[in-house]
């Protein structure tokens, strides 16, 4: 098959998704022909991602969310008015990605949650089957259950996220746990890159953190003023002039590398973050206790889920100190590692299902992508 990926560029978890999911593929036999990936003014593409794949990437211009003042948290009604005024921009963008998949020949097109590709079905209905895969995708699943708060923001967030999906012959959730099916909603285990599996853990002495936003390092630092002996190695997507913002000797920020990302992950006391699903998993399968504080109502959700599933505790703050009090009694979770391990297995089935007269047949096992 050749394939072409549209990705939401927001965060990094999409991104290392559509990582793992092309180097599988590739495994496989299929061609993934085309990256296009959603970009913003606020936000740029890691080298992470520009180094890992082998598909031409391009960029578009997306929709995004801005943070409010303090950039710790989503400003909704800022967010909606600044993507009013930009409509435009996001119309010639829909007439590119329909024109990128009818000229690059794809046979399937894999959406990474992003908006546009939901409409640009919607509005011109190209006619290569369109597969979604996301953890939000699981939110609609009618044995899930919603935390029982913010009903209105999570009907928003429900509805931004059928509007990536229209069009979409299938929708592949993934989730912490196996789930049953749920009409064209198909249950999968997280797709997290191969890097993961090959690390080596050690339990060391610092808390090893994400920051979605920059503005969450104040709080950070709070923390750490009251408590400076608990050494601190918190990365961000921050665009200052050095990779390593060291404030002393036992505070750190990182620029966003997830080479040394996952390394210090591997080999730390515990894990602390805005609630990312991809990070999350990666944390939960290298055995690592979590503290999650969600910037945005569907971290909020990752974050009950995962709460749900024993990773962690989630708090509205850095407050680390729950964290260390919770790793004292944390037991890793060795069903997550094995639903993880059959990953390939699963989402090829779920992808080769469309085209079963040019199923290849691969001897393909599930350790060669672990």
């Amino acid at each position: 098959m050749k394939i072409l990926f549209i990705v939401q560029g927001e965060g990094r978890g999409h991104l290392t998704q559509a990582i793992s999911l092309e180097r599988l593929l590739r495994d496989s036999g299929h061609d993934v022909v085309e990256m296009l990936v959603g970009k913003s003014e606020s936000r740029r593409l890691p080298g992470f991602f520009v180094r890992s794949v082998h598909a031409p990437i391009r960029q578009f211009t997306s929709p995004n969310f801005l943070p409010t003042q303090a950039n710790r948290r989503v400003n909704m009604p800022r967010s909606v008015v600044y993507n009013i005024f930009r409509f435009p921009d996001y119309v010639e963008s829909m007439c590119y990605i329909n024109r990128r998949i009818k000229e690059s020949g794809a046979d399937m097109v894999v959406n990474f949650y992003e908006l546009l590709t939901g409409l640009t079905y919607f509005l011109f209905r190209p006619s290569v089957p369109q597969v979604c895969i996301g953890h939000q995708y699981l939110f609609l699943h009618r044995d899930f259950g919603l935390p029982k708060r913010n009903r209105f923001s999570l009907r928003l967030m429900n509805l931004f996220t059928r509007l990536t999906s229209l069009g979409a012959k299938r929708k592949l959730a993934l989730s912490f746990r196996p789930m049953s099916n749920d009409g064209d909603i198909h249950v999968i285990p997280p797709l997290l890159r191969a890097d993961v599996f090959t690390q080596e853990c050690t339990d060391g002495d610092y808390i090893h953190g994400y920051l979605l936003n920059s503005g969450f390092a104040e709080s950070v630092r709070r923390w750490h003023k009251a408590y400076p002996d608990v050494p601190l190695h918190f990365f961000w997507d921050f665009q200052g002039e050095e990779p390593v913002t060291k404030i002393d000797d036992t505070l750190s920020f990182h620029q966003l590398d997830d080479v040394d990302f996952l390394r210090r992950m591997a080999g730390c006391k515990a894990y602390a973050s805005t609630a990312g699903f991809e990070s999350v998993c990666e944390a939960m399968y290298l055995g690592k206790p979590i503290l999650m504080v969600p910037a945005h109502i569907e971290q909020e959700c990752n974050a009950y889920d995962a709460v749900r599933n024993g990773a962690g505790v989630a708090d509205e703050d850095f407050n680390l100190e729950r964290l260390l009090k919770f790793a004292e009694t944390y037991r890793p979770n060795p069903d997550f590692v094995r639903w993880t391990q059959s990953a390939g297995s699963v989402i090829l089935d779920e992808l080769e299902s469309f085209f079963p007269q040019n199923q290849l047949r691969h001897m393909f096992m599930v350790e060669e992508f672990v």
